[in-house]
């Protein structure tokens, strides 16, 4: 963890220093991750509801599929024909789900203060971060992971005149990584924790196919 990080936590972590969330801001583990993905009801971070939660903990090179969490919120109000179109739950399937609240406290007790992992992490964050913003007054420490990011660095290193797809299922096609559900909070979060094992412990990277 870089000066800049720990002073991140710090800062971050200045109001919790005790009680639940204290854990959060934390040193890291040095060889532990979180890979994480949410369904929402919009693109737009401002007015994002979500409805689902997928993460899963990498453990040096190893994915945890073991100590997955997939958790469905109940459904908001902004719930509506349009998103469900893109990731497929309905009302109905949100019955059962949880409160948004306690997604949230076992989500960031899955967490704990491990770095977290992507695919458009940094969206993933800002809703995270506004929800906790709304409910404690909370803001994660940390910067995330981008694994679209890794893989243009180490594609671009190799092969700076190369093409280069940064879609989710173009990068696990040139990896060959096997497919899993597009849409689902559990399975991207999935991808990217094998896109990150991949590009973090596996070799150098081939010219991708066009």
């Amino acid at each position: 963890m870089t000066l800049w990080h720990s002073w991140r936590r710090h800062w971050h972590g200045r109001a919790f220093r005790e009680g639940e969330f204290a854990p959060l801001f934390g040193p890291p583990p040095a060889d532990e991750w979180v890979a994480l993905d949410f369904e929402t009801t919009s693109l737009d971070p401002k007015q994002a509801e979500i409805v689902a939660i997928g993460a899963v903990r990498i453990k040096g090179n190893q994915l945890l599929s073991g100590e997955a969490l997939s958790l469905k919120v109940q459904a908001p109000t902004s719930l509506t024909g349009q998103s469900v179109a893109v990731h497929g739950l309905r009302h109905q399937d949100l019955q059962q789900g949880l409160m948004l609240e306690e997604a949230l406290r076992q989500l960031l007790a899955f967490i704990g203060p491990r770095e977290l992992v992507g695919y458009h992490i940094a969206y993933d964050l800002r809703i995270l971060n506004l929800a906790c913003q709304r409910l404690w007054g909370l803001h994660l420490p940390q910067p995330g992971i981008e694994v679209s990011r890794l893989y243009h660095d180490h594609l671009y290193r190799r092969y700076p005149d190369a093409v280069i797809d940064l879609r989710l299922t173009a990068i696990c096609q040139h990896l060959d990584l096997p497919p899993l559900p597009a849409h689902d909070a559990l399975a991207d979060a999935t991808a990217a924790a094998l896109i990150f094992l991949r590009l973090t412990q596996g070799g150098p990277l081939t010219y991708p196919k066009v």
